[in-house]
Parts: C-alpha cells; sequence; structure tokens
C-alpha cells in the first residue's frame, strides 16, 4: 500500500515544488473509494455487471493475497517480537586530552562491528531474526559534547575490547539514554530534525570525501591538521542554555536489502557504475569501408580514470547500510535558527562536486510553510513526536520506522573509511571547549606490583 501512495504522492511533487500545492495522495484514495460505494449502492449497470464478475473469479486472486498479506504481517509480527526481547546499553566513550589517534583507529574498530549472523536462513529470518545493529551517536547537552556507541547487551564486552584496542587510553561508561532524560513533546519543546542521504543517487560505491583525502590516514603536526568533523563538534558545542542537539548514525553489515535483491550487492552496483564509465570514454570511429560506426580504444580523463580507482578502493572495504538522523529540541524561547540552518549542511565538508556527498531529507524539511497550506503545524507535531521517537528507538531498517523517513533506496551504503570519516573520536587537535575530555589517559595497573 505505502509504494502504491508512493507511486500516486509523484505527480504532485512539481506542483508542490513549483507552485506550493501539496496535494496530498491519502485524501484522493479516500475519495475514491468512497465514490466506488456511492456507485455500488447506486448499483448502475455497468457495476452490476462487474461485480458478479470479481465475485466468480475471488478464488483466483485473493488467496494469494491473503497468503501474502498474512505472510508479511507475521514476519512484522514475529521481528518486532524478537527486537523488544533484546536487552541494549548505551556506552559512553570519554577520550584523553593527550589522543593523537587518526581515523584509521576507528575505521579498524568498525570493521569488527560488520556481523550478519542471526538471519542466516530463511526460518530464522521467519522467527523474527535480524543481524545485529549499532548506533554511532554525538550528542550535545546545551554545549557539552559526548560520544556514545548503542549496542545490544549481549555485545558489550566485545565492543569494549575493540574500542579499548584501538583507543587505549579512553574511558568507556555505561551511561543512561540521554535522549529520554526529557520529554521533546512539541507541547514543550520546539523541535526540529532531518534524515540524511547520498546526493547522487543509486550510487554508493561513489565514494564520499573521506579522511585519506584530508590527509588524517597520516599522524600530522596539529597546527595543520584539517578534520572535517570538527565542523560538526563546533556546532553542537556553540548550543546555549536551553538547547540540545542528537545526532544519530545506525549501521548494520550490508547484505543487498536496499537493491531487493538477495544476491546483488554494492560491489554489482560498482561494477555496473565502472561499465558506465569506461562507455564513456571510447571515442567513436568511423570505419572507412563500411561507414559504420565503431567503439575505439578508452581514452578517459584524469577525473574519470581517479573515480573509477576511487570506486574500487571504497568497494574493496566492508559495506554498512547506514541511516543518519539529527535533532535539534530547544526551549520555545531559545530557538536558535543558524542551528537549524547549519543542520541542513551539516556534511557538506564530506561532500566533493562531481562525486558523492550526504544531504538532507525528509522530515521537518519537508514543509515549505506557506500561509495556503492547511493543517500545517498538526502535521508538523505528528512528525516531531515520530522523530523522537524514532531517535529514541534507534531504527532505521525495520519496522515502524522502516520507509518512515525516506524511500528504502536512500538509505545510505557506505565502506567502513566512509563510516569512520563521519564518526571518529577527534584528536587533541580538536579543541572546542565543550568536548569533554578526561584529564590523563586510564591503564590498568602493572603486573608486578607487591601483594
Amino acid at each position: 500500500m505505502s509504494s502504491l501512495l508512493s507511486w500516486i504522492d509523484k505527480p504532485f511533487e512539481t506542483l508542490k515544488d513549483k507552485f506550493g500545492l501539496r496535494i496530498e495522495a491519502r485524501p484522493l484514495v479516500i475519495v475514491a473509494c468512497v465514490t466506488l460505494l456511492i456507485a455500488v449502492l447506486v448499483a448502475t449497470p455497468l457495476v452490476q455487471s462487474a461485480l458478479p464478475i470479481a465475485f466468480l473469479t475471488t478464488p483466483l486472486w485473493l488467496p494469494f493475497l491473503v497468503v501474502r498479506g498474512a505472510y508479511d504481517h507475521w514476519y512484522i509480527y514475529k521481528r518486532s517480537e524478537f527486537l523488544a526481547k533484546q536487552n541494549y546499553v548505551l556506552l559512553e566513550i570519554k577520550p584523553p586530552r593527550n589522543l593523537v589517534k587518526t581515523p584509521l583507529a576507528m575505521e579498524t574498530f568498525l570493521t569488527t562491528l560488520h556481523l550478519t549472523g542471526g538471519e542466516s536462513n530463511w526460518w530464522a529470518r521467519l522467527n523474527g531474526g535480524t543481524r545485529p545493529y549499532f548506533s554511532l551517536e554525538i550528542a550535545s547537552f546545551e554545549g557539552q559534547i559526548h560520544f556514545y556507541i548503542y549496542t545490544r547487551a549481549g555485545f558489550r564486552r566485545f565492543v569494549e575490547a575493540q574500542l579499548y584496542s584501538q583507543y587505549p587510553g579512553i574511558q568507556i561508561v555505561e551511561a543512561v539514554d540521554y535522549s529520554r532524560m526529557i520529554s521533546a513533546t512539541p507541547e514543550e519543546w520546539n523541535v526540529w530534525g532531518v534524515d540524511y542521504k547520498h546526493t547522487a543517487k543509486n550510487s554508493d560505491p561513489l565514494p564520499i570525501k573521506t579522511y585519506v583525502a584530508f590527509g588524517l590516514d597520516q599522524v600530522q603536526k596539529e597546527p595543520e591538521q584539517v578534520d572535517p568533523l570538527a565542523s560538526i563538534i563546533e556546532l553542537m558545542g556553540s548550543l546555549g542554555k536551553g538547547e540540545y542537539m542528537w545526532l544519530q548514525h545506525v549501521i548494520r553489515a550490508h547484505k543487498g536489502e536496499k537493491y531487493g535483491k538477495d544476491d546483488y550487492k554494492w560491489t554489482d552496483r560498482a561494477k555496473e557504475m565502472i561499465a558506465e564509465i569506461r562507455k564513456l570514454t571510447q571515442e567513436k570511429i568511423i570505419d572507412p569501408v563500411t561507414k559504420k560506426e565503431m567503439p575505439g580504444f578508452p581514452s578517459p580523463t584524469k577525473g574519470q580514470t581517479e573515480m573509477i580507482a576511487a570506486i574500487e578502493h571504497n568497494v574493496a572495504k566492508l559495506p554498512f547500510d547506514v541511516g543518519i538522523r539529527a535533532i535539534y529540541i530547544a526551549q520555545k524561547d531559545k530557538v536558535n535558527g543558524g542551528v537549524i540552518t547549519n543542520m541542513v549542511s551539516l556534511y557538506k565538508p564530506f561532500t566533493s562536486a562531481g562525486w558523492n556527498g550526504i544531504d538532507s531529507t525528509a522530515w521537518l524539511k519537508r514543509f515549505d510553510d506557506y500561509p495556503w497550506e492547511i493543517g500545517t503545524e498538526k502535521k508538523k507535531d505528528k512528525f516531531r513526536r515520530e522523530l523522537v521517537e524514532a531517535y529514541r528507538r534507534r531504527q532505521f531498517f525495520y519496522d515502524p520506522f522502516y520507509e518512515g523517513s525516506m524511500a528504502p533506496e536512500d538509505i545510505m551504503v557506505m565502506s567502513t573509511e566512509e563510516l569512520a570519516t563521519v564518526f571518529h573520536i577527534p584528536s587533541r587537535a580538536v579543541e572546542t571547549p565543550g568536548l569533554g575530555r578526561i584529564s590523563s589517559a586510564t591503564s590498568e595497573a602493572p603486573v608486578n606490583l607487591p601483594i
């Protein structure tokens, strides 16, 4: 049903974008159903002749609808039951003041989270099994910035061990879920938020501007170090009293659901993209005898050669399905419009012209606030509640929030290198005052202490 409504919505997007006329599909569907009911009640000859045919053919089409619908609802029910039984913990990461690690440390850690177990066969999936998902989060409470990882409780020791192996001096503590510490209701707070998607549609293998392009794959002198994550940290550190900003990256190992085929993954999409680029590089030559066009030798430009190399380098890394969501919550009299403007272009530092990037979409960004739009505030409040609930559940890939904020094809597939670029523990070169660091690195006691 959602796909049908989405198809009906498309013709009205132009009216909305160009003229500000928001015509939604659901009221039209309701009108169509009422019209059909009236036609049945009036019982015109055409309806009278069509209805018996429909009833006589029900044994042919009704069982397929019932079985398919029952299977889908059973699958959703069992998966929801499975997810509800899982215990989750929120771990806070406290970096030391003297941290000099590059994002490569985070990339190495992320490779260990590429877990595909839990849904290895149809029986496990039928019983609701899902592969693990994690949420990498940055939160600002009135300018005080904290880093978190949300994980199943059963993976806690594993996650802590892998983090300590790459960041020996950090502290990891279990934290209270900060997203539930305030009500965040539209009646008490001003709530605004967006999801993010790739700028190049259906071109996930084409990478964003990663930390390697910034030279962060090598330890640099602090005055020379340029960390693109610093712009996000500075924005979150600039919040004042009564302002909160939450940012989450929900991830799971990529297995091909985005493309709707079990045996089609982003490596297959990469091969298609490379073939398309190579086709563009072939010069056309005319056979002097037959006078027909023939493909010549490839003659790629420097940019095309670099793009092919970048795609091949990117898909050589482990891939994750990634959903990014940001929320700004402020007291009614503390709202800063500049923060909202910056949230729209939050990931601009990671975007390269002609390549790939990350742009904001959906949720509260869909409203244009034209004066003739009716019921806008009620719709906004509805989305505000759903947005906060989706964030609290850390949901992006499963019901009830699957397809809730964007189409399935807009969910990003990112390599560990890309993911480590948008989420890593900043080194001491990032000196935002609100970025909390512990005074000294922690370490274990020497094993040869006298007892």
